[in-house]
């Protein structure tokens, strides 16, 4: 997310926070580690990710113990982290929610069919010839492309599942991002695409989502790719162009997946998958192997039996 450019010295005191570094060091942007950007924020609250925050592109990191600062970068100590960002981000991007059917600050395109109970929110921009069945619902800051067509109560935008265990209850990552459909996708109905923590969840052009997905935050999908129903991707996952993803395929967080590859029906996917490549099972394996797996495990009881009669 960017924000207007503030310097540390500011920032550091709207979370009452010590800071370490040139006051006037400057900071553009609030983003998670996977999005960070020179002149992002960034936060870490534990020690086992601290390496990976420090050495981030991110010019800023809002840690909970000193530690030594990366040359060029701020440090600002905080002991909840995560509160801390989570302040910043709803200072800098407040929830204002529309209480009308549109928004009076959507942009809409021309050709927009917009059938009943559909919700759109502040900030959307929806492009030309876009169908919305009924019910559809379209959260603040989402971008519909041209020709896009989604079916009935699907929900566009919805909020990151994204949460830190507390002692009494969960405390949810404040979601301020967005979500990209871009031209010619056709959604069928009562999927979910949960909007990008700070960035942008996407999907790309000509892909055709069938009916109960669930798209998680930051994933971003391909041109063309085909995804059957019940397809349950988890957040900051990349899939290729031209991939196909068949029924109650299930995919693990961050796994990449490559152009052109196929998962077949009820997968579990926890590891990348290389271009070209057709997959199966709970783990994934590469279908081939699985297929024999499978077979082999067929024998058994013939193996056992005749081990028995011998």
């Amino acid at each position: 997310m960017q924000i207007n450019p503030i310097h540390l010295k500011e920032l550091a005191a709207l979370i009452n926070a010590k800071f370490i570094g040139n006051e006037h060091h400057l900071i553009t942007g609030l983003n998670e580690i996977h999005r960070v950007n020179t002149g992002d924020v960034v936060f870490v609250d534990h020690p086992k990710y601290y390496n990976k925050a420090l050495n981030s592109a991110a010019s800023t990191i809002i840690i909970n113990k000193e530690v030594e600062c990366p040359l060029g970068k701020a440090l600002i100590i905080h002991p909840e982290p995560f509160t801390a960002f989570n302040i910043l981000c709803e200072h800098f991007l407040p929830k204002n929610y529309s209480l009308i059917e549109t928004s009076n600050t959507a942009f809409i395109g021309h050709n927009l069919i917009k059938m009943p109970g559909c919700y759109i929110g502040n900030n959307v921009s929806i492009g030309n010839n876009v169908t919305l069945h009924p019910n559809v619902v379209i959260y603040d800051n989402c971008v519909i492309g041209n020709n896009v067509i989604i079916h009935a109560n699907t929900t566009i935008g919805s909020d990151a599942f994204y949460f830190k265990r507390r002692e009494k209850n969960y405390e949810a990552l404040y979601t301020c991002g967005e979500v990209v459909i871009e031209d010619d996708v056709i959604i069928g109905a009562n999927c979910t695409i949960d909007s990008g923590v700070t960035s942008t969840t996407k999907i790309g052009r000509a892909s055709v989502l069938d009916n109960h997905i669930h798209i998680g935050h930051d994933v971003e999908v391909g041109e063309q790719c085909l995804m059957a129903a019940g397809v349950a991707i988890a957040g900051v996952c990349k899939i290729g162009n031209k991939v196909t993803l068949w029924g109650q395929v299930g995919i693990s967080s961050s796994v990449i997946i490559g152009d052109g590859a196929t998962v077949l029906a009820k997968s579990g996917v926890n590891e990348n998958i290389k271009a070209g490549e057709t997959y199966f099972g709970a783990p994934a394996g590469p279908a081939k192997e699985k297929m024999r797996e499978i077979f082999a495990v067929k024998q058994l009881p013939n193996l056992i039996s005749k081990l028995y009669t011998e």
